[in-house]
């Protein structure tokens, strides 16, 4: 007797098109990455939100306990007592001044320099760019007493040229601008100076259109970084017509005669010193994220 063979039964051929079935590992991981990078925009974001947040409270819900988050009552009261307490818009044109010409001339100044360095041959260069490099890593409180004494020696405390001139052309322009220029192709300028073009016509009109998200980085770098500075004009201003805003609102905030039942009014400062920054990266935002994803493919 011989033994009956079973046929195997092929399986079933799969549907055309039919997507091949997902894996939820990564789906899990990118759903955890939102999660945990949201968590870290509330934690830093929550300071500033409960400071815009409590200019328009009353000073019921300043003081309540727990804690109000969201105004039941919107009020502009502390930004009026403010503006008849301060002279508001002396101090905040003095920071619109400063800030602005800080800004200025570090756009100027840091470009010129970082195209010399970038693209110009010249003796010592590498020993220059060195002493930038060096400057970089000098803290800035240390520069406080020299910068202190020249400026006195050249009688310039009180005055805007005093709060500007230490801050005309810092080291990290200089290297942001140095380091993107040098991405720009030597031939073009070259072929530039073949067609007749001086050094100062291809700096303005090749070198500078083509460098416009690191100019982008540097004017947001820069003005945060004058607005929001405050030990400088502390010390090189007695004059309070020549205080900036941070001055002038720190100075209010630890005067007891003025202070007393200030929060409010400390808080409307505040988001007004913030709003200027707010307003200038939104404007250039797009530049500035194009600058930081061009200067991480280098």
């Amino acid at each position: 007797m011989s033994a009956t063979k079973s046929t195997p039964v092929a399986a079933p051929p799969a549907p055309t098109g039919a997507a091949p079935p997902r894996s939820t590992g990564p789906r899990l991981r990118r759903v955890l990455v939102y999660a945990l990078v949201s968590l870290g925009l509330l934690i830093m974001s929550a300071p500033f939100l409960w400071m815009a947040l409590s200019a328009f409270k009353t000073n019921e819900e300043l003081s309540a306990s727990p804690p109000v988050w969201l105004p039941t009552e919107w009020t502009l009261a502390h930004f009026e007592r403010l503006l008849d307490r301060l002279d508001l818009p002396r101090y905040f044109l003095n920071s619109v001044i400063v800030a602005t010409l800080v800004t200025v001339s570090n756009l100027l100044f840091c470009s010129m320099l970082g195209y010399a360095l970038a693209k110009l041959r010249f003796a010592g260069r590498n020993k220059l760019f060195g002493l930038v490099l060096g400057a970089l890593m000098v803290p800035g409180n240390l520069m406080l007493l020299p910068l202190f004494v020249l400026m006195s020696k050249l009688q310039l405390i009180d005055s805007y040229a005093g709060l500007v001139l230490p801050f005309a052309a810092g080291a990290f322009g200089v290297f942001l601008m140095r380091q993107f220029m040098q991405s720009i192709p030597d031939e073009l300028l070259e072929a530039a100076r073949m067609d007749g073009a001086g050094e100062w016509y291809i700096f303005w009109r090749i070198v500078m259109p083509l460098v416009k998200p690191a100019l982008a980085t540097l004017t947001i770098f820069t003005f945060l970084g004058s607005w929001n500075n405050f030990v400088w004009p502390l010390i090189a201003t007695n004059d309070p017509d020549k205080y900036t805003l941070p001055v002038a609102l720190a100075t209010f905030a630890t005067d007891p005669n003025q202070s007393a039942g200030s929060n409010g009014m400390l808080m409307a400062g505040s988001f007004l010193i913030v709003l200027p920054v707010l307003l200038v990266f939104a404007v250039l935002q797009r530049h500035f994220t194009q600058g930081i994803a061009t200067a991480g493919m280098k």
